[in-house]
Order: C-alpha cells, then sequence, then structure tokens
C-alpha cells in the first residue's frame, strides 16, 4: 500500500518552518477560549487597550527582543546564556542613576544600554577573538553578572519613581503598551539588518561553514563579534522593559531563567542550534507561544509547583511535531497501525 500523495501547495503549506509554531499558538488560544469565552475580548479601560491577548503581548515584549539578540548569536554557532545576568545589570544601572537624580532619566537608559553593550562586546571578545567555548564565555558573564547586579544595587530591590522611565515599561502609546511597540521597532530593525544588508548572508554563510566562510575571505570574527554585541544591547533594553515595568531592580531576580526562555523560544521558531538557519518571524512566535503557555497553565488553575513541569512537557510536544524525523515515524506507527487492523478484519 503505497502512501497517498499530497496536494503540491498542502506539501509546501505543511514543510514551511512557521506553520507549526503558527498551530501551536492558535491550539493555545483554542484551549484559552474554550477555558474562558472572554478571552479574546479586548475592551477600552482608562484610555488604552485591555484584554488577555494585550496582556500577552506587554509580558512577551522583553523575551521578543532577548530572543531576536540571540536568534543572530545562535545562527553563528554560538550561545548567550549571560542574557539575563545582562538584564539585571541593565535594571540595576538604569536604577542607580535615577536613584541620584530622578530626572536623569536619558542618563538612565543611556547606562542601561552602555552596560548592555560592553557586556556584549565582553562576550564578543572572549569568543571570536580569544576562542573561548560560546557557553563557557557567556557562563563566566552568567555568574559574575549577578554579583554585578548585587554590588550595583547594594543587595537591595532600588524602587524606580521617574515617570518618564516607567513610560517605557508600563506606559501606552496610541492605546498599546509602549513596550510592543519597542518590541515592535527591534524586530523591524533587525529585519532590516539581516534582511536588507549582506550582514544576515554572512551570518547564515559562517553558521554553515565557519571555515569556508573564512577562506572565501569573509571576516567571520567581526560578524560574530557583532552579533554578541548586539544580544548584549537588546539584553540590556529587555532589562529597561523589565525594571520599568515591575518599578524596580532586583539584581538577584530580574532576568532569573530568562536565557533558557530566550533558546526556547528561538528553537521553538524553527532556528537550527547547529548554525546557518534562522527565522526572526518564527522566534517572535516562540516567544508569544513561550508567554501564551504561561498565561494558560495560570488561567486554568495549574498549581504553581506544577508550572514548569506542563510548560517542559508542551515544549517537548511542540519539538516533536516540529521534526521531520519524528513526525515520518508517528506516520510510519499509525501506517502499521492500521494495516495490522485490515489484517485482522
Amino acid at each position: 500500500m503505497t502512501r497517498p500523495a499530497l496536494p503540491a501547495w498542502l506539501s509546501l503549506v505543511i514543510r514551511h518552518p512557521l506553520v507549526w509554531p503558527a498551530v501551536t499558538l492558535i491550539a493555545l488560544f483554542v484551549v484559552d477560549v474554550a477555558h474562558r469565552g472572554s478571552f479574546l475580548s479586548i475592551t477600552m479601560l482608562g484610555g488604552h487597550l485591555f484584554g488577555a491577548p494585550i496582556d500577552i503581548l506587554m509580558r512577551a515584549a522583553p523575551l521578543v527582543v532577548v530572543s531576536l539578540g540571540m536568534t543572530l548569536v545562535i545562527a553563528t554557532r554560538g550561545i548567550d546564556i549571560s542574557v539575563g545576568a545582562v538584564v539585571a545589570i541593565a535594571g540595576a544601572a538604569a536604577a542607580t542613576v535615577l536613584s541620584a537624580d530622578p530626572s536623569r532619566v536619558g542618563m538612565a537608559f543611556g547606562a542601561a544600554l552602555a552596560v548592555g553593550l560592553l557586556a556584549g562586546i565582553w562576550n564578543g571578545l572572549l569568543v571570536a577573538f580569544v576562542g573561548m567555548q560560546p557557553i563557557i564565555a557567556t557562563l563566566i558573564l552568567m555568574v559574575a553578572g549577578r554579583g554585578v547586579a548585587q554590588l550595583l544595587t547594594g543587595g537591595q530591590i532600588i524602587p524606580i519613581g521617574a515617570p518618564g522611565y516607567l513610560f517605557a515599561g508600563g506606559g501606552y502609546f496610541a492605546l498599546i503598551p509602549c513596550a510592543v511597540w519597542i518590541a515592535l521597532a527591534v524586530t523591524v530593525l533587525t529585519a532590516l539588518i539581516v534582511n536588507r544588508t549582506a550582514l544576515g548572508l554572512f551570518i547564515r554563510s559562517i553558521g554553515v561553514n565557519p571555515v569556508a566562510a573564512r577562506l572565501a575571505g569573509l571576516s567571520s570574527q567581526a560578524v560574530v563579534f557583532g552579533a554578541y554585541a548586539f544580544c548584549g544591547v537588546t539584553a540590556a533594553i529587555a532589562g529597561i522593559l523589565i525594571s520599568s515595568n515591575v518599578r524596580s531592580a532586583d539584581g538577584n531576580n530580574a532576568g532569573l531563567l530568562l536565557e533558557l526562555d530566550a533558546i526556547l523560544a528561538v528553537t521553538l521558531g524553527g532556528t537550527s542550534l547547529l548554525g546557518g538557519r534562522f527565522s526572526l518571524a518564527g522566534t517572535v512566535l516562540g516567544a508569544l507561544i513561550i508567554q501564551t503557555l504561561t498565561y494558560t497553565t495560570y488561567s486554568i488553575g495549574v498549581p504553581p509547583e506544577a508550572t514548569l513541569v506542563v510548560k517542559a512537557v508542551v515544549v517537548l510536544l511542540v519539538c516533536l511535531v516540529q521534526s521531520p524525523a519524528a513526525r515520518t515515524f508517528a506516520f510510519q506507527q499509525l501506517k502499521r497501525i492500521a494495516l495490522a487492523r485490515r489484517a485482522r478484519a
């Protein structure tokens, strides 16, 4: 018995890298709507849009920003597990400036972005020029970064009350949270950089075969260095959004485990951990999946102690569905079951 051929258009749709992340996100929405019929309803409250979808977008914004930088790093066959610590350092740097003078909002933004850039430069130097393994190089900053953040905050949670700073993560512009606009701006900027310049081709070339890229005359060290520097800046932007939203800087807990969510978002979006193949749109979908999954587990009443387990199981299932080998194996098993039933009949 031969396998029935699928229509050409359907085969192309199934093989598209964004299909399964989109299907997963829609499935989570269906679960939420089934549990609460008003899940998709959006109303006006306090002069801005209010509802579960808006809340998910706002809370996913920092993860989207961090994941975009992580995407470029992973595309070069690297990884950055220090982004959570950089988030904490950026928020602590901004809070330190504002605690001295609440009117220095611009300086606070500049300080946060500067420490993020310095962190990215440090990682880039270790990986691209010193030649350290990416996971080891970024592990150094992951460990030391928390200490740096706690030194800046004195081991305390520093409250932030500057209205201009709080507007970035907690304010609204044109009815939409500012955090969503910032995440959208970073997404568009990143897409323009990798799609409208040769940098995207360079990143893919290095990820596919770094030796061949170097022999072709491509400065792979500069590209890898730039990817880590950019990742540091995106982590700093996320640090601004998070500290602004919670109105404080916490050197110990800010951005905790955010690097794991960022890696999950990138992989759920179809980016290969082996480098070369990446999708910014898939990364955004991956970040939305993770945030929607978090919202779903809490809304349907999953106990807090079991939330991480449920989250891990769902992510595992999504990754299996996205795997061509797993889909082929599942189809073969279903085919064997069907043939066995026919033989018994």
